[in-house]
């Protein structure tokens, strides 16, 4: 069988585009299954993996927890809140106790950037990133352009618009590198205080006017605004980042063609989008959900080197 370039996923940076073509093929296959009356394969069996959460998550978690149970793994969950991490146990020391119960993989989400790589360094296991901090998280990324693809037939050549909080989004991240070596052209929007001063040297456009973006666009990626990750604020009000960066079903009927709307959740309904455009014909959010579960199969299947 066809194999990943890598040990570990790590980021989208550190995987090629065949990398990507092959998850997205195994996710099709995947995606079949999961249509299936039976829609679990024993792909996995015999397996063990570890999802660690240093940082609450549900849709992600969920996501990996279902794919694993799938592919007919056997799953252990961790969370920090109630660990020895609270009492001053180091990372390593936590995953390396957990290895030595024999576990193949893991899968780890840290506030952290760079933590995914570090153990990856130090401990014997497959590692998958399922988010470090405003870095990366790479099946997000996968899932978005694997959505795109569903939708439009290929991503080569498209025009994707990441709007929103881009500084603080590992998501933004993530969809940058998998879109580009797929060939699409992307653009990012949104306060001047939200948007890197580096991102320009990723290759991408920069804009601060949202209705410029929208015409520009085949696809528009929301962001919600991460609060809990910001420090100072970023902008006066919320009610002006509504007026300027909210998107509307008035504001999309304004520019006069169809535009395919998405968003990583979880949705703040009334802020960067509201229920009228989150809920129509031109939004993939749900099917962003439904193909996560499929895309973290094939991920974990080809880690795991594609057992029968």
């Amino acid at each position: 069988m066809e194999k990943l370039s890598v040990n570990h996923l790590l980021g989208i940076k550190n995987i090629t585009s065949d990398d990507i073509n092959l998850i997205f093929r195994t996710a099709d296959n995947f995606k079949s299954i999961l249509n299936r009356p039976i829609k679990k394969v024993p792909s996995l069996r015999d397996t063990t993996i570890a999802n660690l959460f240093f940082e609450s998550s549900t849709r992600t978690r969920l996501s990996f927890e279902l794919a694993e149970k799938r592919l007919s793994a056997d799953v252990i969950n961790f969370s920090a809140a109630s660990s020895s991490v609270k009492k001053g146990e180091t990372l390593i020391d936590t995953v390396n106790n957990i290895l030595a119960m024999k576990v193949d993989m893991v899968v780890m989400r840290h506030p952290n950037p760079g933590a995914a790589a570090f153990l990856a360094k130090h401990v014997n296991s497959k590692i998958i990133n399922a988010g470090d901090g405003a870095h990366e998280h790479p099946t997000q990324g996968l899932l978005d352009a694997f959505s795109i693809r569903e939708k439009l037939g290929s991503v080569a050549g498209k025009k994707v618009a990441i709007i929103g909080d881009i500084a603080h989004s590992r998501v933004a991240i993530s969809n940058i590198f998998c879109l580009q070596k797929l060939g699409a052209e992307v653009m990012v929007c949104g306060p001047a205080t939200l948007v890197p001063k580096y991102i320009h040297t990723l290759g991408v456009r920069v804009e601060h006017n949202l209705k410029n973006a929208l015409q520009w666009c085949d696809v528009a990626n929301m962001l919600r605004i991460q609060l809990e990750r910001q420090d100072i604020k970023y902008f006066p009000t919320l009610r002006e980042y509504i007026m300027q960066y909210g998107v509307n079903k008035k504001l999309l009927d304004s520019i006069g063609k169809d535009i395919v709307i998405m968003h990583p959740g979880p949705i703040n309904r009334g802020i960067e989008i509201t229920s009228d455009v989150a809920d129509s014909k031109n939004s993939i959010i749900l099917q962003q959900v439904e193909n996560g579960v499929a895309i973290r199969m094939a991920v974990l299947y080809l880690l795991a080197g594609g057992r029968e």
